[in-house]
């Protein structure tokens, strides 16, 4: 699991702390969410799980190594794969055959290990045919998927994604949202920020966060019936979840915990007929 136990932290020259005391647990398996107005922490929260940011008090631990000890950070990265919001800070290749190996390479596996790793992973996400090409050439949601196979060629237990559909058609949302839940699917715990709260209507967890605190975490039929709650953070709702709540505010008798687009057809269809 990982493990935050009561980080506080704050930026070199910043009077108010990024994050205070912060409790969070992470299960192995498990797909958890976190949402919040933006400056709230979830960024630099993140950055403490794999050791890119180190707490000003508190420990995080990651399978029982903590990230204060400098000798254990390779093993902990290489269990907490980052995918950031802008592909291009983490692509380091020519091609995304070389960017892919960049991380196993550093590993001084043999080659053949290292091919067998890169394939692996661009089959994971779907871009086995883009071996060759170059970077620059590729849409801002295959940038995406090469950097989530990036990190996956080093075999993580955790993958951490910022926004990563942010920016993207919905062509490219679809492929990335795809890859990520088959990922964990296959059982690799997912910690996934973001804005678009239609992405994690299938969370096991969302987690509220707010001027660097914790202020709920609950799954998503629990966090998305506070409708008017999470208004007042400057948060949204499922489309589906609000399309039950203006139904309601006109009168109509509808479950309000409607999560997809799918419920909400079943949900009207049964209204229509009683």
């Amino acid at each position: 699991m990982i493990k935050v136990e009561n980080i506080t932290f704050c930026y070199d020259g910043e009077e108010e702390p990024a994050l205070r005391a912060i409790d969070l647990q992470v299960d192995a398996g498990e797909y958890v969410a976190i949402v919040g107005p933006n400056g709230c922490g979830k960024t630099t929260l993140i950055k403490h799980l794999n050791g890119l940011l180190s707490p000003g008090q508190g420990n995080v631990w990651v399978d029982g190594l903590n990230t204060g000890d400098h000798d254990a950070l390779p093993a902990i990265r290489q269990r907490v794969g980052m995918v950031f919001q802008n592909p291009d800070n983490q692509i380091v290749g020519m091609s995304v055959e070389e960017d892919v190996s960049f991380g196993p390479g550093n590993l001084e596996l043999p080659p053949r290990d290292i091919q067998e790793k890169v394939a692996s992973a661009l089959a994971l996400v779907g871009m086995e045919n883009y071996r060759k090409r170059l970077p620059h050439t590729l849409s801002g949601g295959e940038k995406r998927l090469v950097a989530i196979a990036g990190v996956l060629a080093m075999n993580p237990s955790y993958v951490v994604l910022d926004e990563p559909t942010s920016f993207l058609d919905p062509s490219g949302q679809k492929s990335v949202l795809g890859v990520v839940k088959k990922l964990n699917e296959m059982g690799i715990t997912i910690i996934h920020v973001t804005h678009d709260m239609d992405e994690i209507v299938h969370a096991d967890r969302i987690v509220v966060m707010k001027d660097g605190e914790i202020l709920l975490q609950e799954n998503p039929s629990a966090v998305f019936a506070r409708f008017e709650w999470l208004e007042t953070l400057g948060l949204g709702t499922p489309k589906a979840t609000e399309l039950m709540w203006l139904l309601r505010q006109m009168g109509a008798e509808v479950r309000l915990d409607i999560l997809t687009l799918d419920e909400a057809c079943l949900e009207l269809a049964g209204l229509i007929k009683s």
